[in-house]
């Protein structure tokens, strides 16, 4: 009688009619996607896309590893909750998908699409005009080995700090959390400069904001496209707030700096001797004026380049040195003592410089760095991206795409396939070094042997191949690897060196968030700050 009385009323029936409708049409509307296997799904059941996605996404390790064994040389559907149907392509053509041009496979606007960038950032015009990200593949790329001194300062700094100076005693830290504040101090040593980058407040804002915008975003994607501008205003809430905090402790030295350009411009012979800052809000600004655009120019627009950088930067390179730590923790003595003495020769090699040549060198070291990426990448699906050419696609096996679809290729269970790198499961911390030192017959495109150089360069922890997706691979690779792989080696360098790390028996699980592995956020280890340190 209640429910009757009820669904008599107009207030009451329309919503419920309208739940029903969208419901029923979710169900019954057509996909648009190719006629394909769909990973998940079972022969002969009703609704196979939405009960595939259902299982997928209850367990997205497994639909990897049935999308790669059992389809490895086909196209598949792989349905994702709260995401778009990939359509994944077989590794074979992942070469073809990342040389496609901007206007048929657009990387830009799956990522905004997948972050819902039009949301969870407060001023979008930053995300659709990303001039920053000229400034990481030219300028950070080219001064990065002048930033090395500043890097290890920060490093040297910040790990004292959190990690202790205590010769005696073992001392348990847990790892992500002391290795985030390591990372986002560093990284924005390099971003902002002294004293700055080691603002409590100013690093706060912006690991909450890192973390604010994966939540956000996924809690907008599983919300209907119609109520997203409502809802938006509620869950992005927490990104208004730290980004407001964000600026507002950044924005007087923004402005500082923004009276010194123009006063060196306007007497140009007794300012001439004043030394620009050498970090990214200084080029960030310079590239502004330069332009002539006075929305580049603003304060805000300025802050908020900075606060991209450090969404973008510190969550995934403090993962990166979280695992590695994880890795060489549950290893052997013996991995440490051989790292040091590379190391330490490398330093005597260099005149005890720590620079990028010298980096470089460390062979070993960047092979622990490679190999652990290798087993904990945060990217399990690679080198996604969106069909825009209103005409859809065609893949090489002749499948037609349609506009709107996302597009990507295998990469979890390609870094544990046993045909690729045998004894995948292990974590061997000089697999890339030991590849590194035996000759290979690989030739170029030419027909003609590769040179010893581009043969030891390929098992570098910043190179990409579609065998090693863990920044991507092809023109739109993570531009700031190059950066993030001196930033991170230099850093693991520094621990190793100076710090002797208890052997654990086993090392913590990852977990899997959607599509994403994380490290164990609360594991910790043992340490202690070693008498002889460099």
């Amino acid at each position: 009688m209640i429910l009757e009385d009820a669904l008599t009323r107009p207030a009451v029936l329309a919503p419920v009619l309208l739940v029903v409708g969208y419901v029923l049409y979710q169900l019954f509307r057509p996909s648009g996607l190719p006629n394909v296997p769909i990973v998940g799904a079972k022969p002969g059941e009703w609704f196979p896309l939405i009960r595939a996605t259902w299982r997928n996404t209850k367990d997205m390790k497994t639909a990897t590893e049935v999308a790669y064994t059992q389809y490895r040389d086909q196209t598949v559907i792989l349905p994702i909750a709260g995401a778009q149907n990939f359509v994944m392509l077989p590794t074979k053509q992942l070469q073809w998908l990342v040389d496609q041009p901007d206007s048929e496979l657009d990387l830009h606007t799956q990522v905004s699409d997948a972050l819902q960038l039009d949301y969870t950032v407060t001023d979008p015009k930053l995300i659709h005009t990303p001039i920053h990200q000229k400034l990481i593949s030219t300028v950070l790329t080219r001064e990065t080995g002048n930033l090395v001194p500043a890097l290890l300062d920060e490093t040297q700094f910040s790990v004292d700090n959190l990690w202790g100076t205590d010769t005696n005693n073992w001392t348990e830290i847990c790892v992500y959390d002391l290795m985030r504040r390591i990372i986002g101090q560093a990284t924005n040593r390099v971003f902002v400069g002294l004293p700055l980058c080691r603002n409590k407040d100013l690093l706060d804002a912006g690991i909450a904001y890192a973390q604010d915008v994966p939540i956000s975003s996924t809690a907008l994607r599983f919300t209907p496209s119609l109520l997203r501008p409502i809802m938006a205003l509620f869950l992005t809430l927490p990104n208004r707030i730290h980004t407001r905090k964000f600026y507002s402790i950044l924005r007087p030295e923004v402005e500082r700096r923004l009276r010194e350009y123009d006063a060196r411009r306007a007497d140009p012979e007794n300012k001439a001797a004043d030394k620009e800052p050498n970090d990214f809000l200084q080029w960030s600004l310079n590239q502004a004026k330069t332009s002539g655009d006075p929305y580049m120019a603003k304060p805000e627009t300025l802050a908020g380049r900075i606060l991209l950088l450090n969404f973008a930067s510190i969550h995934t390179s403090s993962f990166a040195i979280t695992h590695a730590l994880l890795d060489l923790a549950a290893s052997k003595q013996e991995n440490f003592d051989e790292l040091r003495a590379e190391i330490s020769a490398v330093l005597k090699e260099h005149g005890g410089e720590w620079n990028k040549r010298a980096l470089a060198a460390m062979e070993k070291l960047d092979s622990v760095m490679r190999e652990s990426q290798r087993l904990n990448s945060f990217v399990t699906v690679a080198t996604s991206r969106t069909v825009v050419n209103k005409n859809g696609i065609d893949t090489p096996d002749g499948v037609h795409v349609p506009r709107g679809a996302v597009v990507c290729a295998h990469s979890y269970p390609v870094f544990h396939d046993p045909a690729v790198y045998p004894e995948p499961e292990e974590f061997k911390p000089f697999r890339f070094a030991e590849k590194r030192a035996v000759p290979s017959s690989a030739t170029d495109q030419n027909g003609e042997k590769e040179s010893s150089y581009v043969q030891r360069a390929r098992q570098a922890f910043a190179t990409t191949s579609p065998e090693y997706c863990a920044f991507g691979h092809g023109r739109h690779a993570c531009p700031g690897r190059f950066f993030a792989s001196s930033e991170l080696k230099l850093m693991l360098a520094y621990l190793i060196m100076n710090y002797d790390i208890q052997i654990q028996e086993t090392r913590p699980q990852n977990f899997w968030f959607g599509m994403n592995r994380i490290p164990p956020m609360k594991a910790t280890i043992k340490v202690r700050r070693r008498k002889e340190s460099v």
